[in-house]
Parts: C-alpha cells; sequence; structure tokens
C-alpha cells in the first residue's frame, strides 16, 4: 500500500488533484486508515495510469470516469489510441525541431509555418474520442455489437479490409471515376451496416484518419499496397464534396 504522498511523488500528480479524483469518484483508495489517510494499492495505481492516458487525449474528467468505469472498457485499445497520439506527437515535435535548425542556418527571416500544422494530431485525437467518448455513434456500435462472437468479429473486420483491398486494385483510375466512387459508397454503407450511422462528415473524418499515418495506414497499406490509404482519401473526399 502507498499513502497519497507517496503516489503523489511516484506519478507526479497533486496531492489536491488525487483527492478531487477521489471526491467524484474517479478514483477512489483501495481504503483508509482510521485517521482518514488514503491508501492506493496496484489495482488503484493502474485505474490512476489509464486515467492519465485518457488525460493526454483531452478526454473531460466526466468522460474518463463514464469510460474507465463501464463493463466493457478495453484496455488494450485505450493503450494503441496512446500510443498512435503520442507518436503523432513526438513527429509534430521533431517537425518543429527541424524547423528551428533551418531558421538557424537560413535567419529568422525565412518563412515557414507547415511544421506549426497539428491537424494530423487534432484529427485523430478527435477520431479517438469518437470512438471511446459518450457519443450517440458509441451508443450505437455498442447496440450491433452485442451478443457477436470473437469470430464474428473477425469476420466483420475481415470483410472491412477486403474493402480496402479492392481500393488498392484502384488506385490507377482517378478517384473520381464512378466506379471508385462506388466502393466509397460500400465502404460507408459497410460502416453504418456494422458499426454506426456513417455520415457524410464522419466519413470525411475517417478518410483523414485512413491517410493519417500511423497504424491505420500501414494497416490500410498492407492490404492494398503502397498509396491506398492517400488514394482512399482522396476518393472520400470527392464523394463527400
Amino acid at each position: 500500500m502507498m499513502t497519497v504522498n507517496e503516489v503523489s511523488k511516484l506519478t507526479g500528480v497533486s496531492i489536491r488533484t488525487l483527492q478531487y479524483y477521489d471526491k467524484i469518484g474517479l478514483l477512489k483508495p483501495a481504503e483508509y486508515t482510521e485517521s482518514g489517510y488514503r491508501l492506493y494499492d496496484d489495482a488503484t495505481l493502474e485505474r490512476l495510469q489509464q486515467i492519465l492516458l485518457f488525460r493526454e487525449l483531452e478526454f473531460p474528467l466526466k468522460d474518463i470516469k463514464d469510460i474507465v468505469t463501464r463493463s466493457d472498457f478495453d484496455k488494450s485499445k485505450a493503450l494503441k489510441q496512446q500510443i498512435e497520439l503520442l507518436e503523432l506527437r513526438k513527429e509534430h515535435i521533431e517537425n518543429l525541431i527541424t524547423m528551428c535548425h533551418d531558421l538557424k542556418k537560413r535567419g529568422v527571416r525565412h518563412l515557414d509555418f507547415t511544421a506549426f500544422d497539428s491537424s494530423k494530431l487534432n484529427e485523430y485525437a478527435k477520431q479517438a474520442k469518437e470512438q471511446w467518448g459518450n457519443t450517440k455513434e458509441y451508443k450505437e456500435y455498442s447496440q450491433k455489437s452485442k451478443g457477436r462472437t470473437k469470430k464474428d468479429e473477425e469476420g466483420i473486420m475481415t470483410d472491412f479490409m477486403k474493402i480496402f483491398e479492392e481500393f488498392g486494385m484502384m488506385k490507377e483510375k482517378n478517384p473520381s471515376d464512378l466506379e471508385v466512387q462506388n466502393q466509397v459508397r460500400k465502404l460507408q454503407s459497410f460502416i453504418t451496416e456494422h458499426f454506426y450511422k456513417c455520415t457524410n462528415e464522419i466519413l470525411s473524418g475517417l478518410g483523414k484518419m485512413y491517410a493519417g499515418g500511423g497504424e491505420f495506414t500501414e494497416n490500410i497499406d498492407k492490404m492494398g499496397g503502397e498509396g491506398t490509404a492517400a488514394f482512399t482519401h482522396k476518393a472520400i473526399e470527392i464523394y463527400c464534396e
């Protein structure tokens, strides 16, 4: 068992914050001493770690409480999202460092603002929130996936990835071609049928995520060949316009 002071020193979370988490029911200590001091065990420390991961994703505390106390909370999926977000942040910081080195060489009058573009990072964070936040899409997905076996889920994901394999076979075509646009419609219909209602707005956001780098892009390009994710994104953009 660790005291609140020891947990604060270990994690960098202030004692006042830990007390507040207890007050709102987000992180209850494992037990209290007779004098009322908070004590934390490994399980509560693991919960704190999950909370801090979601804070990195900029989730409100209320949403974090709803998520980590949910019976179907998937810690593995949450960790994958955290890794993806940190990789995007690393890329963003590296771009800023490169820009600073260039400014040092060329002088401060060299104007280049591309390194400040954090749209990819923001888009991923948005998608993560849509997946885990208390949204109607999440509720709809929960309802549709209720009762599915692991084999059912694997079959759906196999069919889902086949759609991107088909996109890969069309890469030489113009993304505005009717066949390609029908493939986008097929993708949208599949998401609506198996996950949640995929509006054009949601589809557009997904397209940006597919081409945004990291795990999503790698998996799509693995199915359809290099450039498939970017091609799919372009086709989705045209479709949504």
